[in-house]
């Protein structure tokens, strides 16, 4: 029996790989581009930036440390140069195909970086396989621009498993939408109408804003907004900004929200302040043909008519005043029922001689006209018609 020799003893104590094989190696020497490994083979294994990782431009020595241990799998046994080459991400790929349908037969909620931003939607990685969430389930709204989301971990579970065509598809949206309807389940349940609570201002309209209460957006309309008049919400409110509210009404899911609250409700001591006689001062807010509406504080307006801004005839109220411009008054009517008060400069150009002696009574002061304001406007709607 003949001996071996060293060469073929040292050959037969080495193992023997093949290609797709998962063996375990020992970091020898790592470059940027490359490390080899020491796989108990005749020839080292050599590991690639592009067959370590999916992401571009990766520095290996950041990642890798000589003397660390690893699995791989055998990619090809002889590259021609007598080289073995090895892969650590085809070996992810394949356990992440594993994790990716558990996932998906679970309805496991995972949680991975975006990686990129795509026209149609985001992509993210999990154990190197790739997923992509389509724009149309990120958000449980139109998403006009996705780029906020670039390097973000966000949750999704996977909607579609299809290794064979490797489609793996993400759905966030309905989480967001599963998370929204327990928040307003709970929400509702500790809400009633009257209550101030606190929420975000999500959007802003023409006619009001939406304000986030936590599951469910309320509405806080133009009309609510103030005990004044609010021309432009946009002026007012910001996006995002935090406010208290005060809950008006709930209808079904609907919530009607209000800026009015009663402690500063401008008609709790209106009556004393705009008694009939009383002469106030206040701002022509707005006119139409039959009078002017002066505004006596913010959420109190009160009508002038045509017939009381002078002792002499007058076509329209522009012809004499302008919008902004002060103007002091005697209070000829109120209605506090109704929240409507009637204004009459006439009656304090009146001479004195002229006054009526005190025991006469409103129906004979031919000077001064209470004004019911609901006829007016309706006369004038009824021309307006014909």
């Amino acid at each position: 029996m003949s001996e071996l020799t060293f060469e073929q003893m040292l050959e037969e104590s080495l193992k023997t790989i093949h290609t797709g094989e998962v063996i375990e190696g020992t970091i020898i020497d790592v470059k940027p581009d490359e490390a080899i490994l020491n796989i108990g083979y005749k020839s080292d294994g050599i590991l690639t930036r592009n067959e370590y990782t999916n992401e571009p431009n990766v520095d290996l020595t950041t990642l890798l440390n000589p003397g660390d241990k690893m699995e791989v799998k055998v990619l090809k046994v002889n590259d021609g140069e007598g080289q073995v080459l090895l892969t650590y991400k085809r070996l992810a790929a394949d356990r992440g195909n594993r994790r990716i349908e558990e996932a998906f037969n679970n309805r496991e909620v995972l949680t991975a970086k975006v990686t990129q931003v795509l026209d149609g939607g985001l992509s993210v990685v999990v154990d190197e396989v790739r997923i992509f969430i389509p724009a149309s389930l990120v958000s449980d709204m139109y998403e006009k621009d996705l780029n906020k989301y670039a390097g973000q971990d966000i949750e999704f579970v996977i909607s579609e498993y299809n290794p064979k065509r490797r489609r793996y598809i993400g759905d966030r949206k309905q989480l967001i939408v599963a998370k929204k309807a327990e928040m307003q389940k709970e929400l509702f349940a500790r809400i009633s109408v009257g209550d101030v609570v606190e929420g975000t201002v999500k959007n802003v309209t023409d006619f009001g804003a939406f304000i986030d209460l936590g599951g469910v957006d309320g509405l806080l309309h133009i009309s609510e907004m103030s005990w004044g008049r609010v021309e432009n919400p946009k002026k007012v409110f910001k996006v995002g900004e935090t406010l208290k509210v005060l809950i008006k009404d709930i209808d079904g899911t609907k919530v009607a929200l209000s800026l009015k609250f009663d402690d500063s409700n401008p008609w709790k001591n209106a009556s004393t302040k705009y008694a009939v006689g009383n002469e106030v001062t206040g701002k022509v807010a707005r006119m139409t043909d039959f009078g002017a509406f002066v505004e006596l504080e913010p959420g109190i307006d009160a009508l002038l008519h045509v017939s009381q801004i002078a002792r002499e005839h007058i076509e329209k109220p522009s012809d004499v005043l302008s919008v902004g411009q002060e103007v002091t008054a005697k209070v000829v009517d109120f209605n506090e029922e109704g929240r409507k008060i009637s204004l009459s400069i006439k009656a304090l150009l009146v001479p004195e001689a002229k006054e009526a002696p005190a025991a006469q009574t409103k129906e004979d002061d031919s000077d001064v006209v209470s004004v019911d304001i609901d006829a007016v406007i309706a006369k004038q709607e009824a021309e307006d018609a014909e």
